[in-house]
C-alpha cells in the first residue's frame, strides 16, 4: 500500500507550506479535515487560514517561527471552522519546517482529535510544544519586567501577559500597608469594582489575605471549592462570573509584600506546570514591583530636592524677571551638590536688593546633597544678616571647613572614602555670590572657584564677565574673596550656571561655553522660561546627540542655572562695555583680555581692526604690569555715534609715571607701543588722574561711505586721525568711567 493509503486509514492528512509562495499542498484527507472535498488542492495561504479559528492561526504562528528557529518540531492543536464560523472539529498537527535561506517550507500532518474534557487546563485547543511555548513566554516575560521602570509600567505589563494556554482575564495585584492589604493596580474589572476589597486587614476571610499572611499560594479550580473554602467573600467574587482562581504571593527577598490574583472565566485545572508558571510569573512580578517601588522613591526624593531648591519669594519683584533649572544627574538617586537661591536683602532704597546664589558641592551622592542643604541655610542667613559678598563667602568657607573637620574620620567612614571612593573625604564646594541693586542694577561678584557669570547684552551680544576669586568653600578657612563690580542695564540677562551646563557630552569649560554662548545670542530676549528650556535642551536633549563632544552619556553631571533679567529699556542705546582687572600676580589673564575684547567685537565689520585692537590692548596691559608695581584695570566699550561706531578702550593704571616714545633698536625687544598705538588708533592718548594716570586710544568702524581705505576721508594721507604723544592736550574725548 501506498503511505498516503496508510495514513488515510488512520484518518491523518499530509500538508506542505510553501513560505515563500504563499502556497499550501494538502492531500485528500488532510483537505476532508479542513472542511473541503476529499481530494488532493493546491490552495493559497489565505484560503487555508480562512480555515482555522483566527485565535488559534495566531498561536501557532509564533509556534512555527519558534520551530524555525530552533529546527525543531511545530506542533499544535487547531479548531476547523466551516463557511458559517462554527467550530467543526479539533486537529493536531506536527511539522517540520526545511529553511532554504530567507524562505522555509513546513511539511507536516494532520490528524482529527477529540475535544478537551471540560476541567482540563486548556481554554483554546493550542497546546503546541507546550513545555517549549512556556519558556519562550517566561522569557519575553521576564524581558518585559525587567525594562519597566515604574509601577503602571509593571501593572501594564503584567495584563498584557498572555499565558500559553491558560491566558487569565482578570488580574488584580494587592500590596501591603501595615496590617491591611490594599490594592496597587487591577485589569479586567470596571472602574470602582476594587472598592469592597481595598484596605482589608489580614485576618479577613479572603484569599489574597491569607496568602499575604501565610506566603503559601492558594487555587481555586471551581466556584464549589472557592464557596467552601471562602464563604464570607464569596459573594464579592461571584459577581465576576470567573470559574477559576490563583492567588499567587510576591516573595522579595523572603519577604511577602502582597499577592497576585490571576481569574479565569473558563475552568483551569491548575496542572503542575500551570501552578509552576504562575509562580514564576509572581516572582518575577514581585521582583519588578519592587524595583520599580525603589526607582520611584528615588525620582520623588530627586524632584523633593529640586522642590526645596526652587526659590520662595511669593510675589514677583518687580522691574525684574527670573528663570531657573534643576537637573541632577542621571546616576545612583539622581542627587547632588549643585544649587541655586535668590535672597531678599535687608535695606537697600528703592526697589530693595537680592542675592543670586549658585554652588556646586563636590560629589552626586547622598551626603553632598546633605552638604549642599547645610551650606544652602548657612548662606542664607549669612546673606540675611546684611554681610558684605566676600564677608558671605569667607564666614561660608569657614562653616564648610568645620563641617568637614567634624566629620572627617567620625561619621562612620575611615577618614579616606567609605562614603565612595574619593568622594568619602573632606568636601569642597564652589560658588558665586551676587548682590543686585534692583533699583541701579549694580551686581556686586563674589566667586569661589566657580565658573564666571554671562552677561546678554541689549543688542544681543553675549560676554563672559571675569571676575576675581578664591578657592572653593571649605579648603582653606581664612581664603579671602575680592568683589567685583558690573552694572546690568535694562533690557541685559545675566546668566549663572554650574559647570554641568558646559561640560556635559564631552566639553571643556571652553568649548561647552561656546554652546552656551550661541543660544543665549539666538535668543530674541523676550521669556526667560523658554530660554532656560532651550538651555537644558542644548545638553540633555535629541540634538544634543548630533552638536557635542564625543560622550554618550548626556547626564554626567547635575546641572543648576539661573538666569536674571532688568525689564525695561534704556533711555538711549546702552554702549555694548566689558571691564576687567589685570593683577600683578596673574599675568595670565593677559590672554582673557584679549578674549574679551575679542567678543566685545564680535560683529565688528573689519577684522584688521579687530586684530589692531587685540595688539594694542595686549601691549597697554603688558607695559602696566612690566613697569609698574600695580594692577592694570581695562575698560573698553562700544558706542554708535553717526553712521558708524567707535570703539574706546582705555587702561588704568596707579602709577604717576607717564608713558614716553622711544627709539627702539632693531633688535630691541620693546619700546613700541606707543608707535603701534600712533600708527594703528584713530585717536589716542595720556590722561594724568588724581592717583596714577590711563592710556587710551579709539577706533572708528569703517561705514560704507567711508574711503576705501577704511579710514575717515578727513584723514590725510594715512595719517591717523587723533593727537600725537608730545601734543600739548588730548582730543576733547571724555574718559571711559572708571570702576
Amino acid at each position: 500500500m501506498r503511505t498516503e493509503d496508510v495514513l488515510a486509514a488512520i484518518a491523518t492528512g499530509l500538508w506542505r507550506w510553501d513560505n515563500a509562495s504563499g502556497v499550501v499542498t494538502l492531500d485528500a484527507e488532510a483537505a476532508r479535515l479542513l472542511g473541503l472535498p476529499a481530494e488532493p488542492v493546491r490552495l493559497t495561504e489565505a484560503a487555508v487560514r480562512s480555515r482555522f479559528h483566527p485565535v488559534d492561526w495566531n498561536e501557532i504562528d509564533g509556534v512555527v517561527h519558534l520551530a524555525v528557529a530552533e529546527g525543531t518540531l511545530a506542533e499544535a492543536r487547531l479548531r476547523i471552522m466551516d463557511e458559517h464560523g462554527r467550530v467543526i472539529r479539533t486537529v493536531r498537527t506536527r511539522s517540520k519546517p526545511l529553511v532554504e535561506g530567507d524562505d522555509y517550507q513546513l511539511v507536516g500532518t494532520l490528524q482529527e482529535v477529540a475535544e478537551p474534557q471540560p476541567g482540563t487546563a486548556a481554554s483554546t485547543p493550542i497546546t503546541g510544544d507546550w513545555r517549549r511555548s512556556r519558556e519562550a513566554f517566561l522569557l519575553d516575560a521576564g524581558r518585559a519586567l525587567a525594562e519597566a521602570r515604574s509601577t503602571a509600567e509593571v501593572l501594564r505589563v503584567a495584563a498584557s501577559l498572555s499565558m500559553p494556554g491558560f491566558s487569565p482575564d482578570g488580574l488584580a495585584v494587592f500590596g501591603l500597608a501595615g496590617d491591611r492589604l490594599t490594592i496597587i493596580g487591577h485589569h479586567g474589572h470596571s472602574e470602582g469594582d476594587e472598592g469592597p476589597f481595598t484596605s482589608m486587614t489580614l485576618d479577613t476571610d479572603y484569599p489574597a489575605a491569607e496568602v499575604a499572611r501565610t506566603g503559601r499560594a492558594i487555587y481555586l479550580p471551581t466556584p464549589e471549592e472557592y464557596l467552601r473554602r471562602f464563604p464570607m467573600t464569596w459573594p464579592l467574587a461571584q459577581r465576576f462570573g470567573r470559574r477559576s482562581w490563583a492567588f499567587v504571593p510576591l516573595i522579595v527577598a523572603g519577604r511577602t509584600m502582597g499577592a497576585w490574583m490571576a481569574a479565569f472565566k473558563h475552568p483551569v485545572a491548575f496542572t503542575p506546570d500551570e501552578r509552576s508558571v504562575l509562580t514564576t510569573v509572581a516572582r518575577m512580578l514581585a521582583q519588578a514591583l519592587a524595583r520599580a517601588g525603589v526607582a520611584e522613591s528615588e525620582r520623588e526624593l530627586s524632584l523633593g530636592l529640586q522642590r526645596t531648591m526652587m526659590p520662595a519669594l511669593g510675589p514677583g519683584i518687580p522691574g525684574i524677571q527670573v528663570a531657573a533649572r534643576y537637573v541632577p544627574t542621571g546616576g545612583g538617586l539622581q542627587v547632588g551638590g549643585d544649587w541655586y537661591d535668590m535672597i531678599r536683602l535687608p535695606g537697600g532704597s528703592g526697589a530693595g536688593r537680592i542675592a543670586l546664589v549658585i554652588g556646586d558641592v563636590q560629589g552626586h551622592d547622598v551626603r553632598a546633597a546633605g552638604l549642599m542643604g547645610q551650606l544652602r541655610i548657612a548662606l542664607r542667613a549669612y546673606a540675611s544678616e546684611g554681610h558684605r559678598p566676600d564677608a558671605v563667602l569667607s564666614r561660608a568657607s569657614r562653616f564648610l571647613y568645620g563641617v568637614n573637620d567634624s566629620t572627617d574620620g567620625t561619621d562612620g567612614t575611615d577618614g579616606d572614602g567609605a562614603y565612595g571612593g574619593a568622594y568619602g573625604g573632606p568636601r569642597f564646594a564652589t560658588c558665586l555670590y551676587l548682590e543686585v541693586d534692583l533699583e541701579s542694577g549694580v551686581v556686586e561678584i563674589a566667586r569661589a572657584g566657580h565658573p564666571d557669570p554671562a552677561v546678554r547684552m541689549t543688542d544681543g551680544t553675549v560676554l563672559l564677565r571675569p571676575t576675581a576669586g578664591g578657592l572653593p568653600l571649605g579648603i582653606d578657612p581664612d581664603t579671602d574673596y575680592p568683589t567685583t563690580r558690573l552694572t546690568l542695564e535694562p533690557g541685559e540677562t545675566l546668566m549663572i550656571c554650574t559647570d554641568g551646563l558646559l561640560e556635559t557630552g564631552g566639553h571643556d569649560l571652553d568649548t561647552g561655553w561656546e554652546r552656551v554662548r550661541k543660544l543665549l545670542e539666538a535668543d530674541d530676549g523676550e521669556d526667560l522660561e523658554e530660554l532656560a528650556d532651550r538651555l537644558v535642551e542644548a545638553v540633555h536633549g535629541p540634538g544634543s546627540h548630533h552638536t557635542t563632544g564625543p560622550l554618550a552619556d548626556r547626564r554626567e553631571d547635575d546641572i543648576a542655572v539661573l538666569l536674571l533679567s532688568r525689564q525695561g529699556a534704556a533711555a538711549l542705546p546702552a554702549p555694548r562695555r566689558t571691564m576687567m582687572t589685570v593683577a600683578q600676580a596673574e599675568p595670565e589673564r593677559i590672554a582673557a583680555a584679549r578674549e574679551q575684547l575679542r567678543q566685545l567685537l564680535h560683529d565688528w565689520s573689519d577684522e584688521d581692526q579687530v586684530d589692531s585692537a587685540v595688539l594694542m590692548v595686549s601691549e597697554m596691559v603688558t607695559n602696566v604690569l612690566v613697569h609698574t608695581d600695580g594692577d592694570a584695570l581695562l575698560v573698553a566699550e562700544v558706542v554708535c555715534g553717526g553712521k558708524s561706531r567707535r570703539l574706546r578702550v582705555e587702561v588704568a593704571d596707579a602709577s604717576d609715571e607717564l608713558p614716553h616714545k622711544r627709539h627702539p633698536g632693531e633688535m630691541a625687544s620693546s619700546g613700541r607701543g606707543l608707535w603701534l598705538m600712533e600708527m594703528l588708533a584713530h585717536a589716542w592718548g595720556v590722561d594724568p588722574r588724581g592717583e596714577g594716570k590711563s592710556i587710551w586710544f579709539e577706533l572708528h568702524e569703517p561705514h560704507e561711505d567711508d574711503a576705501p581705505d577704511g579710514e575717515p576721508d578727513d584723514a590725510p594721507d594715512g595719517e591717523p586721525d587723533g593727537e600725537r604723544d608730545d601734543a600739548p592736550d588730548a582730543p576733547d574725548v571724555p574718559p571711559a568711567p572708571s570702576p
